[in-house]
């Protein structure tokens, strides 16, 4: 019998949620995702040393080590974690426009070219790589701009339907709606234990795979954030889904059944549905947990950029 990853493998399309060399190679997903806590951890190894040295060495040339040098050090070292994986992987690698750009239109379009640009200077052209954008009013609009010049973009911190009906369309390449925050959140709301078939982000992640299937939406679903096996096992078929080493490790030792959960022609008919910013707007804050988790992981990763930039500035002024 396979074990349950080659079976998942037969039916969704596998991506490694990790900056981890050795376990990309060993794992070998088609994709990579990375965000900037996992771009911290990716720097914190040995392997990345020499790149690491050298990111320090390009800022001191050009005669900088105020803040502004220190992000632009920040950005060619996230741009280079990616360009290892790039390396590694078939398909796509994603990489984060800066948190704190996550309600400034303008200024995710002029950093997605960055790093774009960043990219091409290692050898890497634009169909290799996604750039991901939050999932708030600006982020979505600065995708379809983007989009509509050919740079293909990942919409992440993605807790709601509203967000899934905006971004598809803006004609979103992919989505990544999270699993496993959601849960935490319920977990938390309400005290209760669920199964993966009561999970409310398994549940989330149907809904949203539903939608798009039974109105032709092309935009990508891929589950992300995934707290146990059994939460991706509930999603099996969903078109991509992103996981961690360890996951991807427990999946690959298990070698029972794995059913196929989601197939587009399963779906079940669901009128298509137009969101204006008022009624985005209005529909996200009407949900709480979505409110709450979106706010909350845009903290969290700007706090993770703001280490890595503490981390380069020091390194800067030595």
């Amino acid at each position: 019998m396979t074990s349950k990853l080659e079976q998942l493998r037969s039916m969704t399309t596998v991506v490694a949620d990790t900056g981890d060399i050795e376990a990309v190679a060993r794992l070998k997903p088609v994709d990579c995702t990375t965000n900037p806590t996992i771009v911290l951890k990716a720097l914190g190894t040995h392997m990345f040393d020499d790149t690491f040295k050298e990111a320090i060495a390009w800022g001191k040339s050009k005669g900088g080590s105020s803040e502004a040098a220190a992000a632009a050090v920040a950005d060619r070292l996230a741009v280079a974690v990616g360009a290892a994986l790039a390396k590694i992987v078939p398909g796509r690698v994603s990489t984060e426009v800066d948190a704190d750009l996550s309600f400034d239109m303008q200024g995710s379009i002029a950093k997605a070219h960055e790093i774009i640009s960043g990219y091409k200077e290692l050898g890497i052209e634009r169909e290799r790589v996604l750039i991901k954008l939050a999932s708030t009013w600006e982020g979505i609009r600065a995708a379809e701009v983007l989009q509509s010049e050919g740079i293909d973009c990942n919409l992440t911190l993605l807790f709601s339907k509203a967000q899934a009906i905006a971004c598809a369309e803006a004609n979103v390449f992919l989505i990544s709606p999270f699993v496993g925050r959601i849960l935490d959140w319920y977990k938390k709301s309400t005290g209760d234990t669920y199964t993966s078939e009561t999970d409310p982000g398994v549940l989330s992640v149907r809904s949203i795979y539903n939608y798009y299937k039974a109105n032709g939406i092309k935009t990508v679903v891929m589950g992300a954030s995934f707290r146990n096996a059994g939460e991706i096992e509930a999603l099996a078929g969903c078109d991509r889904l992103t996981i961690a080493p360890a996951l991807l490790d427990e999946l690959d030792a298990d070698k029972g059944i794995l059913e196929r959960k989601l197939a587009p022609e399963a779906t079940v008919p669901e009128p298509r549905v137009s969101l204006d910013e008022k009624a985005f707007r209005w529909m996200l804050n009407e949900d709480a947990m979505a409110t709450e988790k979106l706010a909350e992981g845009i903290r969290s990763f700007y706090k993770d950029l703001v280490a890595l930039r503490e981390k380069v500035a020091k390194a800067l002024a030595e």
